[in-house]
């Protein structure tokens, strides 16, 4: 890191985006190996450093702290993606209340998952992949039980008329 240019208190932050964005970006493809994951997380390092450009620039070696934001990201970027994979295993050899569904209908299921109302699909993210009570469901949504009970029930009509499955088995009642 020794030979990264050091930023100058008048240079704007403009200029060291411009200056400092491909080596961020590529420090970003190598430790995360997706190109639109890297520009993400390249994205998002230099937005931490425009918030705080009146601290960073007056650092000795602003690119250092940028780098550092990116390295962190990729990290927690990393983890999640561990996280997501470690749920699709899960949801490949766990049953699901609709017998008879193969692997790639289970998938099916929980892309139309992801198309849902963003409550509706974290309630039925967080009760039959995480295996949550409606009451756990409900105060980490910050709701109530029967509101739990009614994104449930709606997600449930949803998804049995798009993927064409019976709809007649109700929600786990814990």
């Amino acid at each position: 890191m020794n030979d990264l240019p050091l930023v100058r208190a008048s240079e704007s932050f403009e200029t060291f985006y411009r200056r400092q964005y491909r080596q961020v970006l590529g420090l970003a493809i190598v430790l995360s190996g997706d190109q639109a994951v890297a520009e993400e997380l390249a994205q998002e390092a230099f937005v931490a450093t425009l918030r705080n450009w009146h601290r960073v620039c007056q650092m000795d070696n602003p690119g250092a702290w940028v780098r550092t934001v990116v390295t962190n990201s990729s990290v927690s970027w990393l983890r999640r993606a561990r996280s997501r994979a470690r749920a699709l295993l899960r949801l490949a050899s766990t049953p699901t209340s609709y017998p008879g569904l193969d692997i790639e209908a289970r998938l099916d299921l929980w892309r139309e998952v992801r198309r849902l109302p963003h409550r509706q699909a974290q309630a039925v993210a967080l009760v039959y992949l995480d295996g949550m009570s409606r009451r756990e469901v409900a105060e980490v949504l910050g709701c109530s039980d029967e509101t739990v009970k009614t994104h449930l029930s709606r997600a449930k009509q949803t998804l049995a008329k798009r993927l064409g499955i019976g709809g007649n088995e109700d929600e786990p009642r814990r």
